[in-house]
């Protein structure tokens, strides 16, 4: 195991900047995803941390040494590909236990004959053999280690390019969007089955993904990137209710979070489409602000008016327990999303008008510039209703 640190690093492709000054520390034995949209800069900066690509500027130390410069085979850390990287032609256990023979035999032991006639060959080729077999055991693929990966399921593949990483005992594990290629159902379980591994291993990983439900679910942190920059680094409960900056707010939850422009009326009042919302806001009257309001923080309410939102229903999801509702509010060109429980909204429908209350605590704050503007009254993260999964 060994900790992480990231210091200004910086890497352009051409006239494109890809990493703009990154800086991150990880902990020895902590989960941390990268996490951003496609193009952002997140599996660049992992594929540096294993030394596939060099950085123009910064540094990289692993534990208490730095990597700049060292060969991958030389940095301690085993990457776990979104393709997964498997040789075709190889059998499971002769993948898996590839790392372990480049590692532990010299070139002349790696001949196919030669090798064959050198007695320390038999010794060491039967503690790599009892090595992966143990490993693939762990992983539940112990019976697969004859197979070709062309006879293999997109999980059990995974699951041997994880084993391949096991079997070296890195510092760092590294893995970049691994569940990409894999049905949403078997998604859930490797994602179960890959937060048991580390919890089991005690590592350090870090792990690249665009999906947010991977992110929320998997990690001790969350590192938000985007378009290069490092815009917030937290666990996920906080990254989820108490984002720093607009572009991370409307970018984690599903569905998305409502944005509206409002103006503050006076001390604990926001005039917003229409309404008035109680909300007290650390600004003067007249400041333009944007309200940001989770689609589960509304709520069914039975008058219009003051402290609460009138709209007409454009379209209805059904989520089983959830209702994901759609709304056109008077001067809004978006819909407006709110989230209510299936049972306590059974006779909704397209064309009908509601009215939502709206939770004046949990409501996020930003200023023009997308700044978060925070106000003393707020609930803690802690307190928040954390990211669900709809997908489970």
């Amino acid at each position: 195991m060994a900790s992480v640190s990231i210091s200004g690093i910086q890497k352009s492709f051409g006239p494109a900047a890809v990493l703009r000054d990154v800086s991150l520390s990880i902990a020895d034995g902590e989960f941390l995803t990268l996490l951003g949209p496609s193009g952002c800069g997140k599996s660049t900066l992992l594929r540096i941390l294993a030394g596939l690509e060099m950085q123009d500027a910064g540094s990289i130390s692993i534990g208490e040494r730095s990597v700049d410069g060292l060969r991958p085979k030389r940095r301690d850390v085993a990457m776990v590909f979104q393709s997964y990287a498997l040789y075709p032609h190889m059998t499971v256990a002769a993948n898996m236990a590839l790392p372990l023979r480049m590692r532990r035999l010299s070139a002349i032991q790696r001949w196919p004959f030669v090798g064959r006639l050198l007695p320390s060959v038999t010794r060491l080729a039967a503690e790599i053999d009892t090595e992966v077999t143990r490993t693939a055991k762990s992983l539940g693929i112990g019976h697969l280690l004859a197979r070709k990966p062309g006879q293999l399921s997109g999980g059990q593949r995974q699951r041997v390019a994880v084993g391949r990483a096991m079997v070296r005992h890195p510092a760092v594990f590294l893995m970049d969007e691994p569940l990409s290629n894999l049905d949403a159902k078997l998604r859930v379980q490797m994602r179960t089955e890959i937060k048991e591994l580390h919890q089991r291993l005690g590592s350090t990983f870090v792990y690249v993904t665009h999906d947010q439900a991977e992110a929320m679910t998997l990690s001790d942190r969350v590192a938000v990137m985007l378009e290069g920059e490092l815009l917030q680094v937290a666990p996920p409960q906080n990254i989820y209710a108490d984002p720093d900056d607009r572009r991370i707010a409307e970018f984690i939850g599903s569905p998305k979070i409502n944005m509206l422009d409002g103006v503050v009326r006076e001390r604990g009042a926001i005039d917003v489409v229409g309404s008035t919302l109680a909300i007290d806001a650390d600004a003067l009257p007249g400041t333009p602000l944007t309200l940001g309001i989770r689609p589960e923080n509304l709520h069914l309410t039975d008058h219009g008016g003051q402290g609460a939102l009138t709209g007409s229903v454009r379209m209805i999801e059904h989520m089983g327990s959830d209702l994901f509702v759609h709304l056109d509010l008077a001067g809004l060109d978006h819909p407006f999303i709110a989230r209510l429980l299936a049972e306590r909204a059974p006779h909704i429908a397209p064309g009908q008008t509601l009215h939502l209350g709206v939770r004046p605590e949990r409501v996020l704050l930003f200023t023009r510039t997308g700044r978060r503007l925070r106000r003393q009254d707020e609930a803690t993260p802690s307190s928040v209703t954390p990211f669900r999964d709809v997908a489970q």
